[in-house]
C-alpha cells in the first residue's frame, strides 16, 4: 500500500526550490490584468495573488458540477492553481490525481517549454469535495469532465494557444484518461511512471520487483527482511504499539489492527524500497539473520512508514483507494509473495478494499481499464510516456497498439518513480525534448534538467 503522500511532498518541493521562488515586488498591472481576465469566466473565484520569480501566481477556486450528468444539481469548487507567464507562451494542465500542489511547483514539461501552468486538485481530495460526499461520482469519467471544463474555460478566456497535458503516476493516469474520454482538449501529454493495470487479477508486480536491479542479492536480502519480520511478529508488533503510543497513532479504523497494519507494511517493503530508492541502497537492507528487531523496525519505517499505516496517515487517501477498488485495479501481492507462506494472516492485508469502509466499496468495474487501454491502442495521439527502469510500477504500464500514432515510449535507466525526462540518456533526453517543444510549437529552451520530484510521482501502493 504504497503511496503518493502528496500533501507532503508538496511542502518538500516548496522547502527545496523554495529559495527561486521568493515572492518578489512587481508591477501590479501584470498581476491586475490576468486577474481581470480571470474575472470574466463563470464560476471562477481568486482566493490569492503573488508575483513570484517576476510571474503571477493565483489560487482559484472552480465550481463544478458533483454530477455533470446532471449541471443544475449540487456544485463544489475545485482548487487549481495558476502561474502565469504569457498568452501567447503554451499552457500545461498539471493534475497530480491527488491533492494540489501547495506552492507554485513547476512541472519539467512546463520548463521545456516556458509555458503557463494551471495545477488541479482531483475531486473529493481536501476540500475540493461536495458537501453530500456521494461517492458514486468520484469516477475517472466525471474527474476527466473536471479537466475538461476547465481547459476550456481557460482557453476561452486566457490560453488560446497549445496545450499540453501531463502528470506523473496516478497524475499521469489522469492525464491519459481526460485524453481518453476529450482527446481534442489538449494537443498533447507528457504522461511519467504512469501504471496501466489493466486485468486486476494479471499482475506481473511482484515477478518484476524480484528482478530489479542488478545484484539479485539485494531482492534475497529484501526477502529475508520480510521473512525474519514476521517470524519476529510479536516483537515488532510490541515495537508498533509503542511507536504508535509515542507519536498519537492509532491502528484500529483502516486495518483493525496493529498486527496488520505490520503485515501490510511488510508485504509492502520490496515494492516500496525500489519506487524509491536505487541500487546504491541495497547494502542498507539488514536482510540477515544477525539483524536486530530495532534495526528491522528502523528500515521498514525509512523505506515504508509505519505512520503511514495508522489511521491518521491513511485517512486524506480514502478517494485513492476507492477508485482503485472501483476502477483503477491494484497491485496483488500477498498471494505471490510465495517466500511469506505460512507468515501471513491476512487475506486483504495488501488490497485496496481493505481500507475502504464496508459503507461505500464500490462494486468493481473491470471494464473501465480495458476501455482505456483500447483507446491508448486504437486512437490515441501525441503521447509521450516517461518510465523508470526499476519502477514497481513499469511492470504494468500503458503501451502502443496499431492505431496509436505519433507517440513514444522511453525508459530511464535504473530509474525508480523519480524518473523523468531529465534523467534519460542524452540522446534520448534530446529526441524527447524536441519532439515536446515541435508538439508545442516553440523553439528550444535552454537545458534544465529535473531537480525536484514532481508531487505527483509519489504513490501509494494500493492495498
Amino acid at each position: 500500500m504504497r503511496r503518493f503522500v502528496v500533501s507532503v511532498v508538496a511542502v518538500l518541493v516548496a522547502a527545496l526550490i523554495g529559495s527561486s521562488l521568493t515572492p518578489v515586488v512587481a508591477s501590479a498591472a501584470t498581476v491586475d490584468d490576468v486577474a481581470a481576465k480571470l474575472a470574466t469566466i463563470p464560476g471562477l473565484r481568486i482566493e490569492s495573488s503573488a508575483v513570484i520569480s517576476g510571474k503571477p501566481f493565483f489560487v482559484l477556486w472552480y465550481t463544478q458540477p458533483a454530477d455533470h450528468r446532471k449541471p443544475r444539481g449540487e456544485k463544489f469548487e475545485q482548487r487549481v492553481t495558476l502561474w502565469h507567464r504569457d498568452f501567447a507562451r503554451p499552457t500545461v494542465l498539471h493534475t497530480t490525481g491527488y491533492g494540489g500542489v501547495g506552492g507554485a511547483f513547476t512541472s519539467e514539461p512546463t520548463r521545456l517549454v516556458d509555458g503557463n501552468q494551471l495545477n488541479v486538485e482531483q475531486r473529493f481530495f481536501n476540500d475540493s469535495t461536495p458537501a453530500s460526499q456521494d461517492w458514486s461520482k468520484l469516477n475517472i469519467w466525471q474527474a476527466a469532465t473536471d479537466h475538461h471544463r476547465i481547459v476550456q474555460a481557460f482557453k476561452k478566456a486566457l490560453y488560446g494557444g497549445k496545450w499540453v497535458s501531463t502528470g506523473a503516476s496516478k497524475g499521469g493516469m489522469t492525464s491519459v484518461y481526460h485524453r481518453r474520454f476529450y482527446p481534442n482538449d489538449v494537443d498533447a501529454t507528457v504522461a511519467y511512471v504512469a501504471p496501466q493495470d489493466v486485468i486486476n487479477k494479471r499482475d506481473s508486480y511482484v515477478s518484476f520487483i524480484q528482478e530489479a536491479g542488478t545484484d539479485p542479492q539485494c531482492n534475497l536480502a529484501l526477502r529475508n527482511l520480510q521473512r525474519n519480520t514476521l517470524l519476529r511478529r510479536p516483537a515488532m508488533l510490541a515495537k508498533l504499539k509503542e511507536y504508535a503510543a509515542a507519536n498519537g497513532l492509532t491502528y484500529e479504523s483502516t486495518f483493525g489492527s496493529a498486527d496488520r497494519a505490520l503485515e501490510a507494511a511488510v508485504l509492502d517493503t520490496p515494492f516500496a524500497f525500489w519506487q524509491y530508492d536505487t541500487q546504491a541502497s541495497c547494502p542498507s537492507v539488514p536482510g540477515t539473520a544477525a539483524a536486530t528487531d530495532q534495526q528491522l523496525f528502523d528500515f521498514i519505517d525509512r523505506v515504508s512508514g509505519w505512520a503511514f499505516y495508522s489511521d491518521e496517515g491513511t485517512a486524506g487517501f480514502l478517494p485513492y483507494y476507492f477508485q482503485a477498488t472501483q476502477q483503477l485495479n491494484w497491485p496483488d501481492v500477498a498471494s505471490k509473495t510465495t517466500w511469506l507462506k505460512g507468515l501471513l494472516r491476512y487475506r486483504e492485508a495488501g488490497d485496496a478494499p481493505a481500507a475502504v469502509p464496508d459503507s461505500i466499496e464500490p462494486r468493481h468495474e473491470p471494464f473501465a481499464m480495458l476501455d482505456v487501454d483500447l483507446w491508448v491502442k486504437t486512437q490515441a495521439r501525441r503521447m509521450l510516456f516517461v518510465y523508470g527502469e526499476n519502477d514497481p510500477w513499469s511492470a504494468e504500464k500503458f503501451a502502443p497498439g496499431p492505431g496509436t500514432r505519433d507517440s513514444h515510449w522511453y525508459t530511464q535507466p535504473a530509474g525508480n518513480h523519480g524518473s523523468s525526462i531529465g534523467g534519460l540518456p542524452t540522446a534520448q533526453r534530446v529526441e524527447a525534448t524536441t519532439i515536446l517543444q515541435k508538439w508545442m510549437g516553440v523553439a528550444p529552451q535552454p537545458a534544465i534538467r529535473q531537480t525536484t520530484v514532481d508531487p505527483g510521482a509519489r504513490q501509494f501502493k494500493a492495498r
